[in-house]
């Protein structure tokens, strides 16, 4: 295998450990989820999350056992819904079923009408039910019409306080374009940085992560593009990026 530092080969190892390898299909099945865990255990090391629906997370935390794979859920998924009640009760019995992390949909139905203060009470409620827990927060960017929306969604998440800003449920016919993502960079380097970014939805070749992560880190530099910053969620990725870090140079 290669070693320098640009070829393909350590371009997929990097990316593999921002991966968020993910299944969110409603047909999913204990068996299914323990094959995602299973090819979780790449012989070229792991991704950083299995990202799961909540009845799934017990199974998945047990699939990974022994690994530093991080299991992560979704709530208020993928409708984004306004009721902070049930927002609550999702993200606590994820986080007390063993959910390392949260994707939570923002509640961007009610902020495209208007109600942008209930949103963001949708989001604080959530970050106070997780705690220290990471928790991501998707603000459906393909749906939110324009730069304009988008930086509003952002300030939301990142007045409340979320780790991650998410561009997409990956449910909607627009899912993640560089477009969005760079008016998220933008509003996350405005803040200062601490806040990182999930790319997903429509995420399935080595080239289409290669592309956001050359963005984050033209935005953010090369340091802050990590797994603790940057993550690509996605389920179809995994097999190339394994493929191509055992590829001969």
């Amino acid at each position: 295998m290669s070693t320098d530092p640009h070829s393909p080969q350590a371009a997929a190892r990097r990316i593999l450990s921002m991966l968020d390898l993910t299944s969110l299909d409603e047909r999913d099945n204990p068996e299914k989820i323990e094959q995602l865990c299973a090819s979780a255990r790449t012989p070229n090391g792991f991704p950083a999350a299995v990202c799961v629906y909540p009845e799934h997370v017990t199974t998945a935390r047990r699939g990974l056992a022994g690994t530093t794979v991080r299991v992560a859920t979704v709530v208020n998924f993928p409708d984004g819904g306004d009721d902070r009640g049930r927002v609550e009760r999702e993200a606590w019995r994820a986080l007390h079923a063993g959910a390392d992390e949260i994707d939570l949909v923002l509640p961007y139905r009610a902020l495209l009408r208007g109600a942008a203060t209930l949103a963001a009470g949708v989001v604080a409620a959530c970050r106070s039910a997780c705690g220290n827990s990471v928790l991501k927060l998707i603000i459906e960017s393909g749906e939110l019409g324009g730069a304009e929306r988008i930086r509003e969604a952002c300030a939301i998440g990142i007045d409340g306080g979320v780790d991650f800003l998410k561009t997409s449920t990956g449910k909607l016919p627009v899912n993640a374009t560089p477009e969005a993502a760079a008016v998220m960079l933008e509003c996350i380097a405005a803040s200062g940085g601490r806040c990182g970014l999930k790319i997903a939805g429509g995420i399935r070749t080595l080239a289409d992560a290669q592309r956001y992560l050359d963005l984050a880190e033209a935005r953010m530099g090369t340091a802050w593009a990590g797994p603790a910053h940057f993550r690509i969620g996605a389920s179809a990725l995994l097999g190339e990026l394994v493929s191509c870090i055992g590829t001969p140079a």
